[in-house]
């Protein structure tokens, strides 16, 4: 009997102790912190890091971007220069290789007013003035112009002519040549002017 007593003692106390609460090691009942809180910590930094990456690429990228569009417009820009040169030079050996024609154009212009071009002759200037003007040498100057003195050379004033109302090329002594806007040579010519009183 008394031996079950002593069991019944030693059992109630262990429901006891199983009963109580369970506490951490150091006593405390506080719940420790989950996996979820340290991970969310840690994750905050390395966005960061990536934003800040993300930036400095974008940056790289815009500079790298205008030096392009830099290089681009110089380069435009040189090619232009280049093309105009090209014209330049090529108008300037057609100046140079016609503007002595000129004075043999002349010469056919005289010989073809006063009628001293026979058939084989007139067939052959005829040639000539086709090939110049091929090249670009442009022929101006007639009567009845108003006188720019730009591209025409007045030689004398023979008066006043009551039919114009502007100085005006009244007779043309030698054409003028011009290769594009560029004058050649200016139109040598007689003007007019117009009444300076009043007519009746």
């Amino acid at each position: 009997m008394t031996e079950d007593r002593h069991t019944d003692e030693e059992l109630s106390e262990v429901e006891e102790v199983a009963q109580q609460p369970s506490q951490n090691p150091e006593g405390s009942s506080e719940e420790l912190p989950d996996d979820d809180g340290v991970e969310t910590g840690a994750s905050a930094p390395s966005s960061t890091t990536e934003q800040d990456e993300l930036t400095l690429a974008q940056i790289a990228l815009a500079e790298r971007t205008n030096d392009l569009q830099r290089l681009q417009a110089e380069f435009v820009n040189y090619k232009r220069r280049v093309e105009r040169d090209r014209d330049l030079i090529r108008e300037n050996a057609t100046y140079a290789a016609l503007a002595p024609i000129t004075e043999v154009l002349d010469t056919i212009d005289r010989a073809r007013e006063h009628g001293d071009l026979d058939a084989g002759f007139q067939t052959v200037a005829d040639q000539l003035e086709r090939v110049v003007a091929g090249l670009g040498l442009i022929k101006f100057g007639a009567p009845g112009e108003p006188f720019d003195p730009t591209i025409h050379e007045a030689l004398s004033h023979i008066g006043e002519d009551p039919e114009v109302e502007v100085t005006t090329c009244k007779v043309v002594a030698k054409a003028g040549y011009r290769i594009g806007s560029r004058v050649v040579r200016a139109a040598q010519v007689l003007v007019v002017d117009p009444p300076s009183g009043p007519t009746a």
